[in-house]
């Protein structure tokens, strides 16, 4: 394995990773998503998202598609907070195809004035799906618990808000923000980075363009309850402020979170699970990016036990204060193995390195272990001494 990074003329970030396997991603991202958004365009991002794949000036949508699965790739895209990314992953030796189409559609969509208004009922289908799925929906309403509007809302956006969206104001957003100066170029494979980059010089669209502002983040702790009357179970969420990625504690709070939450070894699973039975699962999740961090308990039970559980979490919560270092010993070991088997595949290491390189700086990537390996006892102690839950409740 080996690892360049290079600014190019065009201003374009190209991230390589050489591996020895036969298998390439291809990933492009541009440093805006819906965590740039006021609140009255709250989910342009990931409308603009959708619409890259509804034709350029050289291919239609069906087109798009069948160039990449045609050799057995896979093609996609993932709007994020802080970027709006565009991936293929295929066989190596059809790398140029990868690359052609991704540029292509990253840099030279024509927003189809037919598709604009139909893409729009698709994604307020994709919102009324979150909706109907509890676990999804308490998702969303923690992150409003924990932050003011517009930064709170779901980047899903609003059903009016998208319905209202135009042709203009989309492509608007794509002509200031999908420019060289603010993308960055992940390629991981079986490819040599001479190749990769003259192939990125010849495809890059050369083109000026404005740097997102990030609008005012304002934290909040608020208590929130939704009750529907077709559920038998009560989903809940607490919610933490945490470091934000560009900071060390980002990795204690790595470390803190697999030791009490992740999988059924965890605190939480033994203790509100195997002990109590009062869940089926219980689990955290952490959402940490340059600007936001925050750490989740998601579980669901008996609606007349939600108190118990929010209870209990809050004080296995504290009680990491008085863990042990054969379980913060074990809590490292866990957390690095999962990060190799995340990262085998080379798609999941090309969207931890484009996330590393928005957050501060790719290389990062690269020293995990170490980063881990340093957080004591008395970090944890100090993450676990942290006051101001938010939570949701959705039930009955």
């Amino acid at each position: 394995m080996k690892f360049t990074k290079k600014v190019l003329k065009s201003g374009l970030t190209l991230l390589h990773e050489k591996r020895d396997v036969p298998v390439t991603t291809v990933m492009l991202g541009t440093k805006y998503g819906y965590g740039f958004e006021e609140e009255n365009e709250k989910g342009v991002a990931h409308f603009l998202e959708h619409l890259c794949f509804k034709g350029t000036g050289k291919r239609t949508t069906k087109q798009i598609a069948a160039e990449v699965e045609g050799v057995g790739g896979i093609l996609n895209a993932f709007t994020h907070e802080e970027a709006t990314a565009y991936h293929v992953t295929l066989p190596s030796e059809h790398f140029e195809i990868a690359m052609d189409v991704i540029f292509d559609i990253y840099f030279n969509p024509i927003f189809p004035e037919e598709e604009v208004k139909k893409e729009a009922n698709v994604i307020c289908e994709e919102i009324k799906m979150y909706w109907d799925n509890p676990q999804r929906h308490i998702f969303d309403k923690i992150k409003e618990s924990l932050y003011e509007k517009p930064f709170g809302i779901s980047g899903a956006g609003v059903a009016e808000v998208v319905r209202s969206m135009t042709r203009e104001q989309i492509k608007k957003k794509h002509d200031e923000y999908y420019h060289p100066k603010n993308s960055v170029l992940v390629v991981v494979g079986n490819n040599n980075f001479d190749e990769v980059e003259r192939l990125a010089n010849e495809l890059t669209v050369q083109r000026d363009g404005g740097i997102p502002i990030l609008p005012s983040i304002r934290k909040k702790t608020f208590e929130g309850v939704e009750k529907r009357n077709n559920l038998q179970q009560a989903n809940l969420a607490l919610g933490i402020h945490i470091p934000t990625r560009g900071k060390k504690e980002r990795y204690v709070s790595e470390v803190f979170s697999t030791i009490l939450g992740s999988g059924m070894s965890s605190r939480l699973f033994t203790e509100v699970r195997e002990k109590r039975g009062l869940v089926y699962n219980i689990k955290t999740e952490l959402d940490i990016g340059k600007n936001y961090a925050y750490l989740i308990i998601f579980a669901g039970t008996e609606p007349s036990k939600v108190g118990d559980v929010i209870k209990i979490s809050k004080e296995e919560y504290a009680k990491m204060s008085e863990i042990s270092s054969k379980e913060l010993e074990e809590g490292k070991v866990q957390i690095l193995g999962k990060r190799k088997v995340e990262n085998e595949g080379s798609n999941g290491t090309a969207v931890n390195l484009l996330l590393e390189e928005i957050g501060g700086n790719a290389e990062d990537y690269y020293k995990y272990e170490e980063k881990i390996n340093s957080v004591t006892l008395e970090d944890i102690r100090r993450m676990a001494n942290q006051k101001g839950f938010s939570s949701f409740v959705l039930g009955p």
